[in-house]
C-alpha cells in the first residue's frame, strides 16, 4: 500500500515509509485495545489469574479450565481467527487487511467481555456441558484475544487449502478429546440438546 500521489522516483521509499507507519498505527491500536479490554474485564470483577493463586500455561479440564493461559478451548479462538478473516475478505476485501484486523480484534474482545457477564456464564452452566463453568480469568481472555489474532493471521498467509485443513483439525481434535467444539459451543448456546449434552459429559 502506497500513499496518494506517490507516483515518482522516490515511490519505493515513500510506500515502505507508509507501510511501516500504517503497521505501527496497528500495533498501537491494537494494543490499546487489548488494554481497553483488560480494564473493562477488571472493573467486571473477573479475577486476573486463576483464584488458585498458580499462572501456568495449560488448563487440564476441570476447575482449572479457562483460568490458565491455554486450554482445550484455546483452538476455538483460533478458528474465531479464521473465520473473521474469510468474512471480511468476502465483505470488505477493498479495506485494508490492517483495518480487518483491528475490526476482527474489537469483535473478538467484545466476545470475551460479554462471554464473562453473568448472563452468559449462566447460560454456558445451563446450556452446555460446562456445568462448573465460572468464567475466564482475565490472561484466559487475553490469551483468547491473541488465539484469535494468530488465527486471522495465519489466515492471511495459509493457501486456502492449508487454512481449510487447519480450520478442519482445530475443530475435530477438541471434538474427540473433550467432546466439544466451536461448532458444538454454538449449537449448545442458541439450541441446547439434552441428548448431545449427555454425551458430552460421558453419557
Amino acid at each position: 500500500m502506497c500513499p496518494p500521489n506517490s507516483g515518482s522516483l522516490q515511490a519505493p521509499l515513500l510506500c515502505y515509509a507508509w507501510a511501516m507507519t500504517l503497521r505501527s498505527r496497528t500495533a498501537i491500536a491494537a494494543l490499546l485495545i487489548f488494554a481497553a479490554a483488560v480494564a473493562v474485564l477488571l472493573a467486571m470483577g473477573r479475577p486476573p489469574i486463576c483464584t488458585c493463586g498458580k499462572i501456568a500455561l495449560w488448563g487440564p479440564v476441570g476447575p482449572m479450565q479457562s483460568q490458565m493461559l491455554a486450554d482445550w478451548y484455546s483452538p476455538s479462538h483460533v478458528v474465531h481467527g479464521l473465520l473473521f478473516y474469510a468474512i471480511l475478505w468476502l465483505v470488505a476485501r477493498r479495506a485494508p487487511v490492517e483495518r480487518r484486523f483491528l475490526f476482527a480484534l474489537v469483535v473478538e474482545s467484545a466476545w470475551e467481555i460479554v462471554e464473562n457477564t453473568p448472563m452468559v456464564i449462566d447460560r454456558y452452566r445451563t446450556a452446555t456441558a460446562a456445568l462448573g463453568y465460572t468464567g475466564d480469568s482475565v490472561i484466559n481472555s487475553m490469551s483468547d484475544i491473541a488465539m484469535m489474532a494468530l488465527g486471522f493471521l495465519a489466515a492471511r498467509k495459509l493457501p486456502l487449502w492449508a487454512a481449510i485443513a487447519l480450520l478442519l483439525a482445530l475443530e475435530i481434535v477438541p471434538l474427540i478429546v473433550i467432546r466439544d467444539n466451536l461448532a458444538l459451543n454454538i449449537w449448545m448456546l442458541i439450541a441446547p440438546n439434552d441428548t448431545l449434552r449427555a454425551w458430552q459429559s460421558g453419557g
